[in-house]
């Protein structure tokens, strides 16, 4: 028995999100689908996270256990040369028997993007919020710094998600801009159901002050979902990095 973790990149847009579901194609779905088609059996495909549906990955990691011998690099490109144009396998280890996707990441990094100006852009129809209002990325980032720390974040977790421990560490967030992109950075040990959505609004709405400024603080405390910002759009949404201790 051998534990491949894959790397991959992809563009969430036509998807139901990363987890097979009844309803929709997905991610995982589409991919045990290349891998049954390569290796002849349809191998369970552990992922580190659930992406939402239009929520897009710069890097996602999986692994796959298979008893099927194929070189890791043949793999890679015999996934590649068969999955669609939205799905892209970055790379294919060989990892230990109790790597774990999902259980054994460190911290996972997500980047919201936002066009920030008066026009569109159409290179980012799909991959980026825009937002016509300006942005002042340099307060915003002063405002984000309450995220910083350990907290019960259940203000900032939509209300269907059934999670029961609510507390998450984030490491960093940080709003910067380059051109009339506006970038919202957030790294932590884990993330509630649309919780970076959440936070992304919430700052978004402390610009438009309808959340007064230095409340967010007052707001991680209250535990309270009404008083948090609105749920950013999806299409902005990248997992960026996933990291882990050894691999």
């Amino acid at each position: 028995m051998r534990n491949l973790l894959l790397r991959l990149m992809y563009d969430g847009s036509h998807y139901h999100g990363w987890q097979v579901q009844p309803n929709g194609i997905t991610v995982q779905e589409t991919l045990q689908d290349a891998i049954e088609q390569i290796l002849g059996v349809r191998e369970n495909v552990t992922g580190c996270s659930r992406t939402d549906a239009g929520v897009h990955a710069n890097d996602f990691c999986c692994n796959i256990r298979t008893e099927n011998e194929i070189d890791c690099y043949r793999l890679q490109g015999a996934l590649n040369a068969v999955l669609p144009e939205s799905i892209s396998v970055k790379s294919v280890s060989e990892v230990e028997l109790d790597f774990h996707a999902r259980y054994n990441c460190v911290t996972k990094q997500y980047v919201y993007r936002v066009w920030n100006a008066s026009y569109k852009n159409p290179f980012l129809v799909n991959r980026a919020w825009h937002y016509k209002n300006k942005i002042d990325e340099n307060f915003l980032n002063g405002q984000a710094q309450a995220y910083i720390g350990t907290h019960d974040f259940k203000a900032f977790c939509s209300a269907g998600s059934t999670v029961e421990d609510t507390v998450r560490t984030v490491k960093s967030f940080s709003v910067t801009r380059d051109g009339e992109e506006v970038l919202f950075t957030v790294e932590a040990d884990g993330f509630l159901y649309n919780m970076v959505r959440i936070m992304v609004g919430s700052l978004i709405e402390i610009s438009e002050n309808k959340i007064e400024k230095d409340k967010l603080s007052a707001i991680i405390e209250s535990k309270d979902r009404a008083l948090a910002g609105r749920t950013a759009p999806a299409q902005g949404l990248f997992l960026n990095k996933v990291k882990y201790g050894e691999v």
